[in-house]
Order: structure tokens, then sequence, then C-alpha cells
């Protein structure tokens, strides 16, 4: 079932649902979460590499809240030393599409920019 957006009216009285994602996937951080995620299973210590700017007191709160939203899922194995992966949910796998194209976007705004410079 695809609306056609631009024949919605927008209510004044509800909240919008481009709010409502935002407020689930808001920041840089998730996303890129997102992103990396998309395709294979990472442990804490890998999505650190990837994002090299990330504290890990943010990477650990963004994982917090992800896995809250049922965006991911957190797996721990009962060894020591603790041993913990993160996936993406099958919730989570809906926003694949999404992310595709942010990332094509993401290219050609890389592309039209290097062109006016």
């Amino acid at each position: 079932m695809n609306k056609d957006i631009d024949l919605i009216i927008d209510n004044e009285d509800e909240k919008c649902p481009v709010e409502t994602a935002l407020e689930v996937i808001d920041g840089k951080w998730k996303i890129l979460i997102l992103w990396y995620l998309r395709r294979d299973i990472k442990r804490f210590s890998e999505l650190q590499k990837l994002m090299p700017k990330i504290t890990q007191k943010m990477l650990s709160s963004k994982l917090k809240e992800l896995e809250s939203d049922g965006l991911i899922i957190r797996k721990v194995y009962p060894v020591v030393p603790p041993k913990v992966e993160y996936s993406m949910s099958e919730y989570g796998k809906s926003l694949k599409p999404i992310l595709k194209q942010l990332y094509f976007w993401g290219e050609e705004h890389k592309r039209l920019r290097s062109k006016e410079l």
C-alpha cells in the first residue's frame, strides 16, 4: 500500500510520521551503526573501529537506544571474557532501503559539491 505522500494533508493535531522516524534514528551515530550492521553481525570493538570519532560511552548509549527501539539485537555469550554481538533485527531490516537511498544521495551530493568547487 503506497500512498502518494504529496497528496496527504498534514494534520496539525497529529505528529508528522517523519518526526516520529527522526526521533528513533536521530543523529549521525544511529544511522551509521545501522549502516554497518545492515549486512553483518558486529562486536562492539568492530563498531568502534568503523567509527573512530565516536566515544565508547556514546556508542554504548546509542546501541542501547537502538535495542530498546527494536532495531537491533544484542546477543551476549556466556563466556569469559564476555562476548557481545550486535545485529539488525527483522524490524531494523525494514530500514535497509532507506539506508541504501541515503548512501546513493550522499554519493550524488558529494559528486555535485565537488563540481561546484
